[in-house]
């Protein structure tokens, strides 16, 4: 008698083919090869840049060292003629200072010569800081009326110029005035000191 058997007959269920790509001894080994020479040749080249940089501040510091020891010389000479600069600057004012101060007299007399009339002359002159006191003899008091206004109008004399005394002297059997005045003598320009504020006074504002 013949048996037939229906059921699915199963059949067995194929694996999976699977693929591994794991390295082996060697591969690690060419790895870690490389990842060494990266090392090297990071540190290689950084050590190459710090070098070129160590050299060229090296030479910068030559250089400098060099521009110095050249311009050391110039420094010195700057320097010396700066002294002389400020030594004869000094010179300069104190020359013009005593020019200032000796022109006022010689510009004082050459105004009081030229400013005596005819039939006036001078016989003692004092000075007393600004005040002058001028004493002489004249011919006439139309003289000595020529005498005030001509040092008025010069300019280098405050105004007004003052006759302190005029009184008729004989003198070889000659009638003369004898006579003394009073000039304060101004350069043209200077500004008078302002006076003294009044002891006492307040402002009425606030």
């Amino acid at each position: 008698m013949i048996r037939i058997n229906l059921l699915t007959v199963e059949k067995p269920i194929a694996k999976a083919r699977s693929f591994n790509f794991t390295l082996g001894d060697k591969g690690g080994q060419i790895a870690s090869v490389l990842v060494l020479l990266a090392c090297a040749g990071y540190v290689a080249w950084d050590y190459t840049t710090v070098t070129a940089e160590d050299q060229r501040l090296r030479a910068d510091l030559v250089a400098a060292r060099a521009e110095k020891q050249r311009l050391a010389p110039i420094l010195e000479e700057v320097k010396l003629y700066e002294e002389q600069k400020k030594e004869l600057q000094l010179r300069v004012t104190l020359i013009e200072e005593l020019r200032k101060s000796q022109s006022g007299p010689v510009h004082m007399l050459d105004e009081i010569s030229g400013s005596l009339p005819d039939r006036l002359w001078l016989t003692e002159m004092k000075q007393t800081g600004d005040d002058i006191q001028m004493d002489g003899r004249t011919s006439s008091l139309s003289s000595l009326a020529d005498l005030v206004a001509n040092l008025e109008a010069s300019g280098y004399f405050k105004k007004p110029v003052e006759i302190i005394s005029s009184e008729e002297e004989k003198a070889n059997e000659n009638d003369l005035i004898k006579f003394s005045i009073k000039a304060t003598f101004e350069m043209p320009g200077q500004k008078p000191a302002a006076p003294p504020a009044a002891p006492g006074r307040r402002s009425l504002a606030g």
